[in-house]
């Protein structure tokens, strides 16, 4: 019996060569998604930037260019709380196959009052969850295309104590800023795992993976002018908190090995690996909430009520499905995942 291929240990110093392939980052303007795109980009792979703000995205791509000199990437407008904007966005990539889309763009408010989108809903959930729901729908045929393509999805540890109220999706009787963004962010996370069970009930080779970046601090991230600035001084204040969290270059790494990783499958969840704040990005099991699949359900037919559409993925050829070789299946450490 042959013996299984060798996955190499992942370390995210030394990503592998993407020359070849097309990767799409939401909200790769800032934060988080910046260095996700940056440190995507070194792998020679073409990196799409979706930003509403074109003058954003032109800084962020100046600073990946003046790091990674011949780094391949460009702008495309994207405003995932505009429903109707979103078919326009897909084709403005102008790609015939997408290897991965990063969902990493998200909106959090702070204070009161409740805002809505131009179609009604309430920002936060349009934004961080619809509009993520709406593109896949529109990538589809995209993803489809590209054998092994991914979905990653940027959950965050902010849903892990939430609870959704089905009744009250868009937080009309009980709007707290945190508390909804909380379970936006819960509703993203139940969507990327009932998509990864979709996935596989149609034999698609699209896989659905699911991230969530842990702790991270401006004072703790290197500088990237103009997108981020940071002192020596804010440093070396907040450097004793390294020990609990850390960059927002450090918590990229999830997100950048759900996309590289050769050994990553669908349905998994990877996470730093202390605590889930910092360190190296491994898989843990899903929470509780998020293996409720009834919910998922429910949040999935509404989803498509709201936004008016379905990410459907049409299954392939009979005697097409492929059959990953087990070694080749990343598993949690300390749990099972499905």
């Amino acid at each position: 019996m042959p013996s299984a291929p060798r996955v190499p240990r992942w370390d995210a110093h030394r990503l592998p060569d993407a020359r070849g392939r097309n990767f799409l980052v939401t909200g790769g303007n800032a934060g988080i998604g910046y260095f996700v795109a940056e440190q995507l980009a070194a792998t020679g792979a073409t990196v799409v930037i979706g930003c509403r703000d074109r003058a954003r995205a032109e800084a962020a791509i100046g600073s990946v260019r003046s790091r990674i000199p011949g780094a391949t990437v460009r702008h495309v407008p994207l405003d995932l709380a505009d429903r109707a904007s979103l078919k326009a966005s897909v084709d403005a990539l102008g790609l015939d196959r997408l290897d991965a889309v990063v969902h990493n763009a998200g909106v959090l408010l702070d204070d009161p009052p409740r805002r809505e989108t131009r179609d009604g809903l309430e920002l936060m959930f349009a934004t961080n969850h619809l509009g993520h729901f709406a593109l896949t729908h529109h990538l589809a045929p995209l993803l489809a295309a590209t054998p092994g393509s991914r979905i990653v999805t940027t959950g965050s540890f902010a849903a892990k104590s939430e609870r959704l109220d089905l009744d009250d999706l868009q937080s009309t009787r009980d709007y707290r800023p945190k508390r909804t963004y909380a379970r936006s962010k819960l509703a993203q996370m139940l969507f990327a795992v009932e998509l990864d069970r979709r996935l596989r009930a149609c034999g698609s080779t699209t896989l659905s993976v699911l991230v969530h970046p842990g702790g991270a601090l401006d004072s703790l991230t290197p500088s990237r002018p103009p997108v981020h600035v940071r002192t020596t001084g804010e440093r070396l204040r907040n450097l004793p908190l390294g020990l609990v969290v850390q960059g927002k270059d450090t918590v990229a790494w999830p997100a950048v090995r759900a996309v590289l990783d050769p050994a990553v499958r669908g349905g998994l969840m990877l996470s730093p690996r202390a605590f889930g704040l910092r360190g190296t990005p491994e898989a843990e099991p899903l929470w509780k909430q998020l293996t409720d699949t009834r919910t998922a359900e429910r949040l999935w037919a509404a989803s498509c009520d709201l936004t008016g559409t379905d990410p459907v993925f049409p299954a392939p050829a009979t005697g097409e499905r492929p059959v990953a070789p087990e070694a080749s299946r990343v598993r949690p450490s300390g749990g099972h995942v499905r």
